[in-house]
């Protein structure tokens, strides 16, 4: 096998992002664990519209609504086209960029450094971003503090049948590497605990189209890490 180049997982991410962008397809990208585990980035996805079943959940929330690690944009175009105001978060200045082009509102940063607080009617944490840093129970916790009383987290999950973890993964793309990063996998069947640990209460847990989501909503004061 060649030696592979090493980049940061940012630049792998965006260069396949700004090809897909540019209309041509974007390169293969894999997140790899560390245990071993081997999972491609589906970029095409990211890309395109939101799916119709992604659009039906979208069409039940009231905004304003926080996409956390909104990407290329897709789900806020979709909540834009139902009417509904919404922002994305992301720390990728180039998955920024063109979710702006599309014409979505986004805050370019951490989610740790989102300066609104307590008045989102309710947020995203879609595309397996519950696994932001590796620790869910504290991306809960800050997204939590960042809901209205009252406001409902919707997060894609694992299939209850996974298991649950924190591990380091790193990007891998046509012949280049990134360095290790800290991520985690949350099953389907493991977030109640975490959700009440935050504030927040599971309201509901379903799978659609293969794909597993809850509605998480905040009731009381969030745990602070």
């Amino acid at each position: 096998m060649p030696e592979l180049t090493l980049r940061s997982a940012m630049q792998l991410y965006e260069t396949g992002l700004e090809c897909g962008a540019a209309g041509g397809p974007p390169p293969r990208c894999h997140a790899v664990g560390e245990d071993g585990s081997r999972r491609r980035l589906p970029l095409e996805r990211w890309l395109r519209r939101a799916e119709a079943e992604e659009e039906r959940l979208l069409s039940e929330l009231g905004g304003p609504v926080l996409d956390v690690g909104c990407g290329a944009g897709r789900h806020l175009v979709a909540l834009r086209d139902l009417g509904v105001e919404a922002t994305g978060v992301e720390i990728s200045p180039a998955a920024a960029a063109i979710a702006r082009e599309r014409g979505g509102e986004v805050v370019e940063g951490s989610i740790f450094e989102v300066p609104r607080g307590g008045g989102w009617n309710a947020a995203l944490l879609l595309d397996g971003n519950i696994g932001i840093g590796g620790e869910p129970r504290g991306l809960l916790a800050r997204v939590a503090a960042l809901l209205r009383p009252g406001g409902c987290l919707l997060v894609e999950l694992e299939p209850p049948s996974a298991r649950t973890r924190s591990l380091r993964l790193r990007l891998e793309s046509a012949g280049e590497v990134s360095e290790w990063m800290p991520w985690a996998w949350v099953a389907a069947d493991a977030i109640e605990d975490l959700a009440r640990a935050a504030g927040l209460r599971t309201e509901a847990l379903w799978p659609v189209g293969g794909r597993w989501f809850a509605r998480l909503c905040r009731e009381r004061e969030p745990w602070r890490p």
